[in-house]
């Protein structure tokens, strides 16, 4: 098994007519990702790798039975675009798009209030289910199919953990980039709460970074609720106060939001983290040979 995407999950590209659309979408294509429709404003009639065009979300919903968008539109029309895929009723919409502005996200959240549909992103690298369906920019190559689930603020970050991982013969369930921006979609707890109930993840990994409470939030969650093991990285702990590191959401102001805080909240809570970036793959293998599950995990 798996979460958010697997092999019913069927796919249109909005703004696939764009270069990075047409490039992404051919890789998604030849991992085995159902990708049944793309949509562009005005360019119904055409086609980009095979699959064809139409004017808008619905059209593509009423042509195709599509379940899931992944959005490469321009920041300036990415809201628009989320709220079009929300209004078609899609189960899941993963937003690639970066430099949202933040006033848009806070619209685009009130809005989906209520709704069915989920959203990853933005400013995040996708979703991918290994060997199963990728949705986004991840690198296919680098994944393994298995029992690891991974969740990361970072999108290098993510491909860093899951080349470890798979180097270790830990495959992954499934990788999500939650996105890196202050106003995002789903959230660790989110993300958390689906990989504890799926009963193919036997341990997690989670990657944060500086900037807002969401860590030190997953944390408190993890204590309370998470019967499997988890393994975290913050990243970012030399980054300057009031300096914005990367992401949108990567900016320390005070002593709120330090990685230095994050680690120790997480650890209180009895997450065991990875000191550095190399040391991620090592970490998970130490924490699944001390739950006796590193055998159950490499099959």
């Amino acid at each position: 098994m798996s979460i958010l995407i697997n092999d019913d999950t069927k796919v249109v590209v909005q703004g696939i007519t764009g270069e990075t659309a047409r490039f992404h979408t051919k890789q998604m294509i030849e991992y085995g990702t159902n990708i049944y429709a793309g949509v562009t404003p005005k360019k119904k009639g055409q086609s980009v790798e095979g699959v064809p065009v139409f004017n808008t979300v619905q059209e593509a919903v009423q042509n195709t039975g599509v379940n899931t968008s992944v959005i490469y539109v321009p920041a300036a029309f990415a809201a628009d675009a989320i709220l079009e895929a929300v209004e078609a009723e899609l189960e899941l919409v993963i937003c690639i798009t970066e430099h949202i502005p933040v006033q848009d996200m806070l619209m685009v959240k009130q809005y989906m209030k209520g709704k069915k549909t989920k959203l990853i992103g933005p400013n995040c690298p996708g979703v991918i289910s290994p060997e199963v369906s990728k949705i986004g920019i991840m690198p296919g190559y680098i994944h393994k199919r298995g029992h690891i689930g991974v969740v990361s603020r970072s999108g290098t970050l993510t491909y860093e953990a899951v080349h470890q991982l798979s180097k270790f013969n830990l495959g992954q369930s499934t990788a999500v980039g939650i996105g890196g921006d202050s106003v995002t979609g789903l959230s660790f707890i989110d993300i958390l709460d689906m990989f504890n109930e799926d009963e193919d993840t036997y341990a997690v990994m989670m990657i944060g970074e500086i900037g807002g409470t969401k860590e030190e939030e997953a944390a408190k969650w993890i204590k309370d609720h998470m019967k499997k093991p988890v393994v975290g990285f913050v990243s970012g702990k030399t980054a300057p106060e009031g300096k914005r590191m990367g992401h949108a959401g990567a900016i320390i102001s005070g002593n709120t939001g330090t990685a230095e805080h994050k680690i120790q909240t997480m650890k209180a809570y009895g997450i065991t983290m990875a000191e550095q970036p190399g040391m991620l793959g090592q970490t998970m293998v130490d924490v699944l040979n001390d739950y006796t599950l590193l055998e159950k995990c490499q099959r």
